[in-house]
């Protein structure tokens, strides 16, 4: 009966030790793969807000650090875009490249360029995603980015305006493993990177892009 009893409790000792071993294998696997998805989600989220960013600067020569603002500039405000009139002929785009086939189109009088107006919301937005949502981190329950703006005054005395947009790694992957995350943003910060998702840059001039790219 004792040896009975050993052999099952060495059974249940090794299905427990087996399941500890699965567990240390796929978890980082699960966490990889969520942790994939939501910045796959959250990077678009920036792309949206430096699309708008971009399009409101254009417009008023300085960017917002206000998502009011810029969510209302996306739903009701315009902007104005060259387009070119009428069609290039495939000639020359074989002899040319495209800009200048354009151009060569536009000496000949075939193409004229033209300043139309278009609702900034058919530009940027069209549905791609909600409006309301421009804001919010995804899939955080509410979570918001962090929006500022700055302005850097260069050695010729001109005033360029900057803006960045970010989440933390401990926004935007809210809810996943703890431990996962810290190590993640530890071995980031080691390296000098933004332990999370941004896109502009306070400090660097002509700096929209993403820290992804």
């Amino acid at each position: 009966m004792k040896k009975v009893i050993i052999q099952v409790v060495l059974a249940v000792l090794i299905c427990i030790l087996g399941y500890c071993i699965y567990e240390s294998i796929m978890q980082p696997i699960r966490f990889q793969k969520l942790a994939d998805w939501r910045y796959e989600r959250t990077k678009q989220s920036l792309i949206n807000i430096r699309d708008a960013q971009i399009a409101y600067k254009s417009v008023y020569g300085k960017y917002t650090n206000n998502f009011d603002t810029l969510q209302d500039f996306v739903k009701n405000g315009n902007l104005k875009i060259v387009k070119a009139i009428g069609d290039i002929p495939d000639s020359f785009f074989n002899k040319y490249p495209r800009k200048v086939a354009e151009m060569k189109a536009i000496e000949a009088g075939i193409v004229r360029r033209d300043t139309v107006t278009v609702s900034c919301f058919d530009s940027l937005c069209n549905n791609k995603y909600p409006l309301d949502s421009l804001r919010y981190v995804p899939l955080t329950g509410g979570k918001i980015f962090e929006l500022d703006t700055a302005s850097i005054e260069t050695a010729s005395k001109i005033v360029v305006p900057l803006f960045e947009a970010k989440a933390h790694n401990d926004v935007y992957m809210l809810g996943l493993d703890r431990q996962e995350i810290v190590n993640k943003t530890d071995e980031q910060e080691k390296n000098s990177k933004y332990p999370g998702l941004k896109v502009g840059s306070l400090t660097e001039l002509n700096n929209n892009a993403g820290n992804w790219e």
